[in-house]
């Protein structure tokens, strides 16, 4: 279950429903991480599944679609549209961008559609994803190999996240709408560690709620 203190502005991840009357968390200032991109392997490195991670900086949105055309563009020898090297992409979809807002609502979408997709990224130096659910085992073998890590973002609390959002543009294939590749600055963005690059899982270690 995820709850967020608002008088803090944090998230917590209770790790057994027991331990609700117990208000036992797992999450200690010890595995409460603050960094900003790019996200080097010396970086990542001290993460492990179940870890809290408050993301700040520049990252790209990326969706099927998107995935699809820069893999073609790998497999053609052509430069993809980002600069993938420790980079972090964003598997979402964002809302239109409302009047006096700095962004519309935005939450991850299902990671696993992606996973056919990510070899070709990570060999560019890709080194953080952010969706949610599971991914596949093949998944976590390639986050040990090239040595990335897999960060879920919460969902249902997408106004939530909208907040942490300072700047939003599209920069590459904007003929596909919402599909087009983002580049956007945020602030604090929360997360948890999924699948660290010891090929630790969130999913096997902790009851975590979507």
């Amino acid at each position: 279950m995820i709850i967020i203190l608002r008088e803090t502005d944090t998230l917590v991840m209770m790790t057994n429903m027991k331990d609700y009357t117990k208000n036992t968390f797992q999450n200690t200032e010890k595995s409460i991480h603050r960094l900003s991109t790019p996200l080097t392997e010396e970086k990542i490195k001290k993460l492990k599944a179940g870890d809290t991670v408050y993301l700040n900086g520049t990252i790209f949105i990326a969706r099927d679609a998107a995935h699809k055309r820069i893999v073609e563009s790998i497999a053609s020898c052509n430069k993809p549209p980002i600069n993938l090297k420790n980079s972090t992409i964003f598997y979402a979809g964002p809302s239109p961008t409302p009047p006096g807002k700095k962004s519309g609502s935005i939450g991850p979408t299902t990671a696993a559609r992606m996973d056919s997709l990510t070899e070709p990224l990570l060999k560019e130096g890709l080194k953080a994803m952010i969706g949610k659910g599971r991914r596949s085992d093949k998944i976590t073998d390639l986050l040990k190999k090239y040595k990335a890590v897999y960060l879920i973002a919460v969902g249902g609390i997408s106004a939530y996240l909208s907040t942490k959002v300072k700047n939003i543009k599209s920069i590459a294939y904007n003929d596909l709408g919402p599909e087009a590749i983002y580049e956007i600055e945020i602030e604090n963005f929360p997360l948890f560690v999924a699948y660290d690059i010891y090929g630790g899982d969130i999913f096997e270690s902790a009851l975590l709620v979507e």
